[in-house]
């Protein structure tokens, strides 16, 4: 039987925010610019500096910057069609995973190596708080470490509207405190310039194929970034002519263009270690890599040490804060969300903000910053598996082989359980990847592990999808309901129906016939809410016989 109260708690949009099921258009109240302005304020982290500070240290200039450029382009390729669908159904990345290869309960894997990435992030982000910390006020890291974890709390319980305030007023000061002493330093030292444009690394800055796919590598496990925009863009408005321009500008920047920022980040940050290394401490070594260190120096080179550390500490604090809710929000809304498909349970997202952030501490606790490079550029081969099976299906599977549903399917009852299209994809792409990383196939591959991934994703999906001809997609072609799930203009339709399980009104595209009628033999309604909590069954309705393959809605 259905846990009508479990249904009835998560259905409070104040703590839920949709973590399992479609954003409503009663909940979209929000402009498509100020969607856009609140998902630019999330990439503030600072992690970026610290890779393109560590990959240019390494390899060089050169092959930093082409490797930077590399990612960027597969990362915006990628990302394009999964942020559209998420932004045009308004789903996140888990419920257009399940109709996109995966299947009800398949997802529940990439829903995983998404929580994973905001697990590492956060301990990340809040490994260089406590560094700020430790620089100017002398509290141990471990501290450091425990008041950066708490600090974002109080924001992230309250979901999408705080983070649109935090976002929305934080962003000019640390663009401001960020931008402007470099600004000045590029004018007034262009020897600067100069040195960082001819800065070799340790392997001498000869410009290499493998040391700029090296250098890409670590930039590819930057990519789940994506899904935490998502988790803003899937609240854009309905588009419709009088917003289209605005829609089409703030998706474009904020959904696959945040990786344009996150990549000048990455430049800049390179030019910070240069600068570093060669103006303010040639003996700084490894800590060249320490956004804290970048920006300390960085100000003092400009101004009095008691007013550089003040800066220094307040754009660490505000960047790691923007970032860190973000971190914490997106990852409470997956695990919330594998939680509750396999326990049927949903006993509020407080506990997974709890969950996702000690996972966070542990992996500060245990230096996980000092190993950045290797850890990152291990992650990347999943995660590039991961997001181009998705984006595959979407861009091939969907348009071009007709074999997967258009519309993204993501009901329990409409989707079989597993789906092999996607899952083999993900696991043999993250299986030949991770032993090219290890090198199985040899020392002169192995900096093209991620590459790997990339390739065999795209080749594998659409073959799968062939093999199988696309009968694991949908379980049922229709979902029972006379009217379209989608609106004249292609968005999803704003029409309200009563879930019989929880007296709730929820809007079509979340909404189903229930396999049990009325005390009078009518039909009833079901949310997918409902449905995913019901542990009996005794409402989902059965397959239809003689289904074609890949049929579904095609509006």
């Amino acid at each position: 039987m259905a846990r009508a109260d479990d249904a009835r708690a998560a259905a409070e949009d104040s703590l839920e925010d949709y973590a399992f099921r479609y954003v409503p258009r009663s909940f979209r109240r929000w402009s498509a610019l100020s969607i856009g302005g609140t998902a630019l304020g999330s990439i503030a982290f600072l992690a970026d500096f610290s890779i393109g500070a560590s990959i240019g240290l390494q390899h060089g200039t050169a092959n930093a910057a082409l490797g930077i450029l590399l990612a960027s382009v597969i990362i915006f390729a990628v990302g394009m069609p999964v942020a559209f669908y998420a932004a045009r159904y308004n789903l996140d990345l888990d419920l257009i995973a399940r109709g996109s290869g995966f299947g009800y309960y398949g997802s529940i894997i990439t829903t995983v190596i998404f929580a994973g990435f905001t697990c590492i992030f956060f301990a990340l982000e809040g490994a260089i708080m406590a560094q700020g910390l430790q620089a100017a006020t002398g509290i141990p890291l471990a501290a450091g470490y425990l008041v950066s974890t708490v600090v974002v709390i109080p924001i992230v319980i309250f979901g999408m509207r705080a983070l649109e305030r935090l976002q929305f007023w934080t962003t000019p000061l640390w663009l401001a405190l960020a931008l402007l002493p470099l600004i000045w330093i590029v004018f007034t030292q262009p020897d600067t310039v100069t040195d960082f444009l001819g800065f070799p690394g340790a392997d001498g800055g000869t410009v290499r194929f493998s040391a700029i796919v090296a250098s890409a590598s670590v930039c590819f496990a930057l990519t789940p970034q994506l899904a935490e925009q998502i988790d803003y863009i899937r609240i854009m408005p309905p588009r419709i002519a009088s917003n289209r321009r605005s829609w089409w500008a703030s998706f474009l920047f904020s959904g696959p263009g945040w990786v344009l920022f996150s990549g000048t980040k990455q430049l800049i940050g390179v030019f910070l270690a240069v600068y570093l290394v060669t103006k303010v401490d040639p003996t700084i070594g490894d800590k060249a890599v320490e956004p804290v260190k970048q920006f300390l120096g960085m100000y003092q080179s400009l101004l009095p040490d008691w007013i550089a550390l003040c800066l220094a500490l307040i754009l660490i604090v505000v960047a790691q804060v923007k970032i860190n809710v973000t971190n914490a929000y997106s990852g409470s809304l997956a695990w919330s969300n594998v939680y509750t498909r396999v326990r049927k349970r949903y006993p509020g997202r407080a506990v997974f903000v709890a969950f996702n952030l000690a996972i966070a501490l542990a992996l500060m606790l245990m230096d996980v910053f000092s190993l950045i490079s290797f850890v990152l550029s291990l992650y990347a081969n999943v995660v590039m598996a991961w997001l181009v099976t998705i984006s595959a299906d979407i861009a091939i599977n969907k348009y071009l082989l007709k074999l997967s549903p258009l519309f993204p399917e993501f009901r329990r009852g409409m989707l079989h359980n597993w789906n092999p299209v996607g899952l083999t994809s993900v696991g043999l792409a993250s299986l030949l990847s991770l032993a090219c990383f290890a090198g199985f196939f040899g020392p002169t591959l192995r900096p093209f592990s991620v590459l790997i991934a990339i390739g065999v994703a795209l080749v594998v999906t659409p073959l799968m999808a062939l093999l199988t001809r696309g009968r694991y997609y949908l379980r049922r072609q229709s979902d029972g309901i006379p009217s379209p799930i989608l609106d004249s203009e292609g968005n999803p339709s704003g029409q309200r129906l009563r879930c019989h399980v929880t007296g709730y009104m929820f809007e079509r595209p979340d909404m189903m016939v229930s396999a049990e009628r009325g005390p009078h033999g009518e039909i009833q309604f079901i949310s997918s809410l409902a449905l995913t909590l019901d542990r009996s069954g005794r409402y989902v309705l059965p397959p239809e016989p003689g289904e074609l393959p890949g049929a579904g809605i095609r509006k």
